[in-house]
């Protein structure tokens, strides 16, 4: 080496060293700049979620409280066990089924328990036409027992969901059942049903995959209209060509993704029948080809803005939501992109499921939809005529994640006076750890405590126990007051299992009151109407009469409002039948049921009181 060299390669080192030594100073700089602007006591959670009604308020967390639930399934004498015929070829129905109903089928004043099976393939060397797609329970206090066959509902297809309610005005729930293929529609006839599907117009195509259903008075004229959700073209012959693998499985469940969107249906109650209304109501969504839009798992008749017409929100898997604005029972408008409701925050088209709405801070509308796993439970809330999905600012966007989602309810479980959200989970596909070590098949419930204003977010994760807390492949999920104590009971059901009923023994935290309507120009089970309850303090709390709520599913019609403890014993009722005659009821006692007949009340004239 040269000694010009040996300068050089001083010359190069001392570069090299400069360098390295300013690389290290804005190093520095830059970590200093970090922590000023990250430290603690940053304020960035609350600018970044920040709610659309105001700042997150900051509060010193307060703990859930217990929810003590016990699994009295097998000691009510419940033993009808859901069958999905799954044989290896992955059939995609068989991830789909487990509607349920609570409802008064007898006339009783308690709640019957309503199962829907699925069932054998009949191509299958498995293929049984002693199963029953229908088992009613009836109530008798403490147990639940068979009347399937009594009942003249032993039937034979292969089921999905259910809706209830009077279509005939006779007094009486009829049942409506959904199907892959022919749906079904048996009236009460007071100690037996009658299947009426046909002569009612009702039955459907042979060869469509019908899902959630709900009867309610689109045209506002008292009697029952009925819409019927239908998923995506399917067969046989079109499920085996898809032919979806996952690496580590094999043959396994194709998506939404692989079948052809269809269209659901709208039924006009005429009387003597029913009429299909579905394309001059503007029910049915076509694209620009043609092609049909929807693939349609639930559905959610509520009166989005507020104007005495029901509207309706469809929750589609894969593909937008629909929200149909009701023109004064002429025709629908399709309106969930304008609206907020078709999209998550992304912009992006979720696996959605089941659909459950409820009143939100300051009366505002909250419209839940559980998703798919890997995305979160939606979670819109009204604002000045829009909806925005607050999961994450609500408290349940994140933790819901995880979970695979199908039934959602708001439901007031420990009797507070503020509705939890409550979620039924599960995967589609079995052996779904093999692939994702973060997934399960069976999945526990998901419990959102509402803390009303005393927490930071208003819905804190609770970790559930004992038998709220054991892994099912759930699906649909319901709430009644069984036993007659004034908190709400559940039934979660589970592919290929005996449903759970969970019997709540919470001591609540406060009293109760329960409320029955009964209609005279509205329907008679006053499907649709609003219920206002207000306590002595001006505790006020909101609720629609609407059964068919979660994912293929019915709740009780008897409205159960947990009250905080309150000296004065009585409260005040308002009542918003379905075409909006508003009607007053004052000092209902606590602790009891009242069944409130439309025309008793005192009228008021103020019918924006909601």
């Amino acid at each position: 080496m040269s000694e010009y060299d040996e300068d050089e390669g001083d010359e190069s080192s001392i570069r090299l060293g400069l360098w390295w030594s300013l690389a290290l100073l804005i190093a520095i700089g830059l970590v200093v700049v970090v922590f000023f602007f990250l430290r603690p006591d940053a304020p960035i959670e609350s600018v970044d979620e920040r709610p659309s009604s105001g700042p997150v308020t900051q509060r010193t967390e307060t703990p859930p409280p217990m929810f003590p639930f016990s699994n009295v399934t097998d000691a009510a004498g419940i033993r009808a066990r859901h069958v999905n015929g799954a044989y290896s070829d992955r059939m995609l129905p068989e991830t789909m089924g487990g509607g349920v109903a609570f409802t008064d089928v007898d006339n009783d004043g308690d709640d019957d328990l309503i199962l829907v099976n699925s069932g054998f393939w009949p191509w299958d060397s498995s293929f049984s036409s002693e199963l029953s797609a229908i088992n009613v329970y009836r109530n008798d206090i403490e147990r639940f027992v068979d009347i399937t066959a009594t009942s003249n509902l032993q039937s034979s297809f292969y089921g999905m969901g259910i809706a209830v309610g009077d279509i005939d005005q006779d007094n009486d729930t009829d049942l409506f059942v959904t199907a892959v293929g022919a749906n079904h529609l048996y009236r009460n006839d007071g100690d037996h049903f009658t299947n009426i599907s046909q002569e009612m117009g009702v039955g459907g195509d042979d060869d469509a995959w019908s899902t959630s259903a709900a009867f309610f008075d689109y045209d506002n004229d008292g009697d029952l209209d009925l819409i019927v959700c239908n998923y995506v073209t399917w067969s046989k012959s079109i499920n085996e060509s898809v032919d979806y693998q996952l690496t580590g499985i094999g043959k396994a469940y194709g998506p939404p993704t692989d079948f052809a969107g269809t269209q659901s249906y709208l039924y006009r109650n005429d009387g003597s029948h029913f009429t299909d209304v579905s394309v001059e109501a503007g029910i049915h969504v076509t694209s620009q080809a043609g092609v049909a839009e929807g693939k349609a798992l639930a559905v959610m008749p509520l009166d989005l803005n507020q104007d005495g017409w029901m509207d309706l929100i469809i929750a589609n898997d894969t593909v937008r939501n629909f929200a149909f604005i009701n023109d004064r029972g002429h025709q629908f408008v399709e309106s969930g992109i304008d609206l907020g409701l078709a999209f998550d925050t992304s912009g992006q088209a979720t696996g959605a499921m089941g659909i459950d709405a409820a009143r939100y801070q300051d009366n505002k509308i909250a419209v839940a939809i559980g998703n798919f796993a890997n995305e979160m439970t939606s979670f819109y809330v009204g604002h000045d005529g829009t909806f925005s999905d607050d999961a994450i600012i609500s408290g349940i966007g994140a933790k819901s994640r995880r979970a695979l989602t199908f039934g959602v309810l708001f439901v007031d479980l420990n009797l507070d006076g503020h509705a939890e959200l409550l979620s039924a989970n599960g995967h589609v596909e079995p052996e779904i750890n093999r692939v994702q070590s973060s997934q399960r098949y069976k999945q526990p419930l998901q419990l959102f405590w509402n803390c009303g204003g005393a927490c930071t977010r208003t819905y804190q994760p609770v970790s559930l126990r004992g038998d709220m807390g054991v892994p099912l492949a759930g699906r649909g999920l319901t709430t009644s007051d069984i036993d007659a104590d004034g908190d709400p009971d559940l039934v979660v059901t589970a592919i290929n299992s005996v449903p759970v009923l969970l019997r709540n023994d919470h001591p609540g935290t406060g009293d109760w009151i329960s409320i029955k309507l009964k209609g005279a120009q509205s329907n008679l089970e006053a499907i649709g109407a609003e219920v206002t309850v207000t306590d002595k303090d001006g505790f006020t709390q909101h609720q629609q009469v609407m059964p068919s709520r979660s994912y293929l599913s019915q709740v009780s019609l008897v409205l159960s409002f947990g009250l905080p403890a309150n000296e004065q014993p009585e409260v005040d009722v308002n009542v918003l039948w379905p075409g909006r005659a508003l009607e007053k009821w004052t000092n209902l006692a606590r602790g009891q049921r009242h069944v409130l007949n439309e025309g008793t009340g005192i009228a008021q004239s103020d019918t924006s009181a909601r």
